[in-house]
């Protein structure tokens, strides 16, 4: 009998971006999926050629000014044209076996709920949406019995190392962080940082607000509180140590002294094959590591003087609530501000800070439960103290 391949039907919520674009590439070397919608932002050409070259279903633009030139850009195909974010919830409505959420920021977090509710799997990379509404998104894939798969370096680190070990036999989750472009760079040298050298990694090759996040270490704060809502573990029990060659991205110490690692290459087509392709395994690109030429791993402290976004977390942490909510709203106010060259570099953790303790102070943040309509008003309330401090 011939063997006849079922192709698994995919969707990519940010095809343009660094992680869709690398979601892409893996597919455009396959058989086995069919791809079912793409959306991205304002980049409609590289859009376009993707939804050409993968005969996806239906291709949306975020912007809905755009939609004309999108629609020309596609015009002769048999792909459905949709704009705004009334057309990516669109998109998100139609059934796949897997969805990957790569949108950048808050706007994910509608899609990524409402492509929970068909069962299936969602691969989430936008960690936003955990960092805000963990529990919904939790309490949404019970109900649903779909599986979030996490495609984070680091947290598909802890998903693979946990398989089939039982979470409560964990002692301490360790995730690493490069350091950035700044590492070496003394304290009083921060203030004057460009968005130039912001922008750029030593080791990865991502957007811009994502590099400047990753040099900031906010990404590893928002990871850190992603780290506790997607494994349900206190913070307390989560550890970030900087690992300037990025080779091991987690580890997981269990209470008989056993701890395990993940490493691999600065390569993300791994984690996103491992979601693609979960509970199997199949070649991704990515070649094995040869820890003969590597010869030497490092690792230090994170200085919460130097980093204040990993302290700022906790806080919010602590907080509880709808903190989570605050504390990304406000980030990515602050972070707006610093690429329009209104702020300093550091004083887009100062921003933050200040937004969480008004928040707290004014609104009882710590005694709010997660409901999408509380988290959207808390979300906008928070975005409007944050824009008046960065006028301050």
């Amino acid at each position: 009998m011939a063997h006849v391949n079922i192709q698994k039907k995919i969707s990519i919520f940010g095809s343009t971006g660094s992680i869709g674009q690398k979601t892409v590439e893996i597919l455009n070397n396959s058989d086995n999926y069919k791809v079912i919608a793409l959306t991205g932002g304002k980049n409609i050409e590289k859009l376009a050629d993707q939804a050409r070259r993968l005969k996806a279903e239906i291709v949306v633009t975020s912007f809905d000014n755009l939609y004309e030139e999108l629609k020309d850009l596609m015009a002769g195909s048999k792909t459905k044209v949709l704009a705004g974010a009334k057309g990516i919830l669109e998109a998100a409505d139609l059934y796949a076996d897997i969805f990957v959420s790569s949108i950048i920021g808050f706007s994910g977090l509608a899609p990524s709920i409402r492509c929970l509710k068909h069962g299936s799997v969602l691969a989430l990379a936008n960690k936003e949406s955990l960092v805000v509404a963990g529990k919904l998104l939790r309490d949404e894939s019970l109900r649903y019995d779909t599986k979030i798969i996490p495609i984070d370096s680091e947290h598909s680190g802890i998903f693979q190392i946990l398989g089939g070990n039982n979470s409560k036999d964990v002692e301490q989750i360790t995730i690493t962080a490069s350091g950035g472009n700044f590492r070496t760079w003394p304290l009083a040298s921060l203030a004057e940082v460009t968005i130039d050298q912001a922008g750029k990694h030593p080791n990865w090759d991502m957007g811009l607000r994502i590099t400047i996040d990753s040099n900031s270490m906010f990404n590893k704060a928002m990871e850190l509180i992603e780290t506790t809502e997607l494994f349900e573990i206190d913070h307390k029990k989560v550890d970030v140590i900087i690992h300037p060659e990025s080779i091991v991205h987690a580890l997981i110490g269990f209470r008989d002294g056993g701890v395990l690692a993940h490493l691999s290459k600065c390569d993300m087509r791994h984690a996103i094959s491992y979601a693609l392709n979960w509970p199997n395994r199949v070649p991704s690109g990515v070649s094995l590591l040869d820890l003969s030429e590597i010869s030497t791993l490092n690792f230090e402290k994170v200085s919460d003087v130097k980093y204040p976004a990993l302290r700022i977390a906790r806080e919010a942490l602590n907080i509880g609530g709808l903190s989570g909510v605050v504390f990304n709203g406000s980030k990515e106010i602050a972070l707006d501000r610093f690429i329009s060259s209104d702020i300093k570099f550091t004083q887009m953790s100062d921003i933050v800070e200040k937004t969480l303790n008004t928040m707290e102070r004014f609104f009882s943040i710590s005694s709010m439960e997660q409901s999408f309509e509380d988290i959207l008003q808390i979300n906008k309330e928070a975005r409007t103290i944050a824009q008046k401090l960065t006028l301050s």
